[in-house]
Order: C-alpha cells, then sequence, then structure tokens
C-alpha cells in the first residue's frame, strides 16, 4: 500500500474538500470528542479554512483514499473563544501558530503519519516566522461512560513531540455529542511547544 502525507493546496484541496469533511466526522465520533457531525458545517469550516492564505491542510492519502488529515493556521485568525486565553494574558497571538485538528483512521495509527502531520504543520509556522505552536484537546473525566476500556490519551506522544499543557490555558468549544439534542460546551486544555528557527 501506497501511503503519501502532504499539504493539499489549489485545486487538489478543493477535490477533496468533501473526502475530508467525511473524514473529520468519522473519526471526531470516536471517544473522547464523541462529535454526532454535520456535513454542511464541515464543508464550510474547511472552505474557510482553506481560503485563509497562511493555513496549511495536510492529507495522507492511501491508494487514493484520504485516511488522516491534520490543519494549522496562525492563532490570530481563530474564533474568538480560541483566542481569548492568550489575549487575556497579554501574549503575542502573532507568534503563534494553532494546530486545528489531526485525525486518522484506527487501521492507519501507529506508523508515523501523525508524526509526519506534526512536522509539517511545524514548517509551515517556521515559514511565517512564528515562535511558538499551540492546540488544544477535550477533558474527559476518567470516569466517562462512554470511555473505552482500551482507551489510550495521545499525551505521551504529544509529550513526545516536545509539547506540554499550557497551566492555566483553557477555553469551551460547542459541538453536538453523540445523544444530545443540541450543542454543548467543552472544556479543552491547550498545549504548547516553543518553535526553534
Amino acid at each position: 500500500m501506497s501511503l503519501t502525507v502532504e499539504p493539499l493546496t489549489g485545486g487538489a484541496l478543493q477535490a477533496r474538500l468533501d473526502d475530508l469533511a467525511r473524514l473529520r466526522i468519522e473519526v471526531f465520533r470516536d471517544y473522547p470528542y464523541l462529535y454526532d457531525g454535520d456535513l454542511d458545517y464541515e464543508r464550510r469550516y474547511l472552505a474557510a479554512l482553506a481560503s485563509s492564505r497562511d493555513a496549511v491542510i495536510v492529507a495522507a492519502v492511501e491508494n487514493g483514499d484520504v485516511v488522516g488529515a491534520a490543519t494549522g493556521a496562525p492563532l490570530a485568525d481563530q474564533a474568538p473563544e480560541i483566542i481569548a486565553p492568550f489575549r487575556l494574558r497579554g501574549d503575542d497571538v502573532a507568534g503563534i501558530f494553532y494546530f486545528g485538528e489531526s485525525v486518522l483512521r484506527r487501521g492507519h495509527r501507529g506508523r508515523g503519519t501523525g508524526v509526519r502531520f506534526f512536522a509539517l504543520r511545524e514548517a509551515q509556522a517556521r515559514r511565517l516566522g512564528m515562535t511558538t505552536a499551540v492546540f488544544c484537546s477535550v477533558v474527559r473525566p476518567l470516569t466517562h461512560p462512554q470511555r473505552p476500556p482500551d482507551y489510550v490519551a495521545l499525551d505521551a506522544f504529544w509529550a513526545h513531540r516536545g509539547y506540554a499543557p499550557l497551566e492555566g490555558y483553557t477555553c469551551e468549544i460547542a459541538w453536538r455529542e453523540i445523544g444530545e439534542a443540541e450543542e454543548t460546551p467543552k472544556r479543552m486544555q491547550f498545549w504548547h511547544r516553543r518553535l526553534d528557527p
């Protein structure tokens, strides 16, 4: 099987937007996000991201099928609730690059694709002169009723890549969870890493 991991741009990106939207819904349906996705919302989200001059969308493609994706863009271009914790503390958001999501089908994990997702987004941040990369992850209690017995959090993977939780930096992002009638806010914890030039 031939797996490629590279940024999507131009016509190649536009041709893959629906594939990327469906992939996000599929992967985020699993714990810990439990996302009850909406294809129209996903299309709008990805189209807006694709139109950003400084954003990057990385895709993992195997035998013509999109099996993974990761996104990133300047923090200053994000929704107010994502920027707020940084502005509140007077941080220079102009120097911070935000990783939106990293999704990969279960059967394709453990083959180095996640490492490539981080490396390519960090490379984009450096090209833009950014000094810090951040992302946020959903906070779930260890006793969550839908936590699978074999669930392994990605904390160790992120730490191995040089990321650490950013103490006191949290936000809330709303989405409709499986079994919910409407969107509810979920607490998110930020992680960060200083980027070497």
